[in-house]
């Protein structure tokens, strides 16, 4: 079952660019990798999910309802952090949790003060004595507070020191094994990588490609990096497959993708010094998607 579908979604601000015919849907209990640099559309399709802005075309549903017909019944079911928290400034943290729980029509209690003690989140506090990180912490803390089925999460790292982002990332493993869904917007590539079952691409406000994680690091890339006794022209790996050489001196880097077997025929009429093959990090097939399309 599809938790979120989203179909031809269109939104558009004006002259400004938005997002442009993205689809794609979100299976039930998975971890959801959506990726893309600042300014990508990755904010405007999480709050158009939500129902804080109106799609210009298409439709989301969540739960195998219309994301904006139902969105009230939706969003008790939903735990969002935005990509910046804003908040009374005068209230402290243990006041805004308790009426943030209001909300909903059970007890928080218990899994709030869990949340806080696991995030180091001194709960006496005023909201206008906290640090960002501290901030960021008072949104997780509410947004995971109901243990909703659906977590939708838009850039939660950014101002959490990296004890703090792997105590986050622990907690959100912990509630995907009780079978929490889990969207997770983010630049940072890496923690994709490391959260995450599959993962969409966007650029400029369009979806460019949506694999599984196991697939954009595994589907035949591989990082090639030799070195030799003689000096070698780039011609010589003008091979299909090849992209982002590099060559310095003796030192020879690229990426490749395909017939493993092809390369090596090739590098075995050379006199190697040194010869590493890796798996090449999300960054770089990233950024190859992006010189592809372009």
């Amino acid at each position: 079952m599809n938790v979120i579908e989203v179909k031809n979604l269109t939104k558009t601000y004006g002259n400004a660019r938005g997002i442009t015919n993205v689809s794609f849907a979100v299976e039930e209990g998975e971890i959801f990798g959506f990726i893309g640099p600042n300014g990508a559309g990755k904010s405007t399709t999480i709050r158009t999910l939500l129902s804080l802005i109106y799609p210009t075309s298409g439709n989301v549903t969540i739960f195998g309802k219309d994301a904006v017909k139902y969105a009230p019944e939706i969003k008790k079911e939903i735990g969002y952090l935005p990509s910046e928290v804003f908040y009374y400034d005068n209230m402290k943290v243990k006041d805004l949790l308790k009426y943030s729980a209001s909300f909903y029509k059970k007890d928080c209690s218990k899994r709030m003060h869990e949340l806080a003690e696991i995030m180091n989140l001194d709960v006496n506090k005023k909201i206008d004595d906290l640090s960002f990180g501290n901030k960021k912490k008072v949104g997780i803390v509410q947004g995971l507070l109901h243990e909703p089925k659906l977590i939708i999460l838009d850039e939660p790292t950014s101002g959490l020191d990296p004890l703090m982002q792997q105590k986050f990332f622990d907690i959100l493993k912990e509630e995907n094994k009780k079978g929490t869904t889990i969207l997770f917007s983010s630049h940072i590539l890496s923690e994709v990588q490391r959260l995450c079952d599959r993962v969409a691409i966007i650029k400029e406000g369009r979806l460019i490609a949506l694999e599984k994680i196991s697939t954009l690091q595994e589907n035949n890339y591989k990082k090639i990096k030799l070195e030799t006794k003689e000096s070698i022209n780039d011609k010589f790996f003008n091979l299909p497959g090849v992209s982002k050489i590099e060559l310095r001196d003796h030192i020879v880097s690229f990426l490749f993708r395909g017939n493993i077997n092809v390369i090596m025929k090739k590098l075995a009429g050379l006199q190697l010094t040194n010869l590493l093959i890796e798996e090449p990090d999300l960054e770089e097939i990233f950024m190859h998607y992006y010189e592809k399309e372009s």
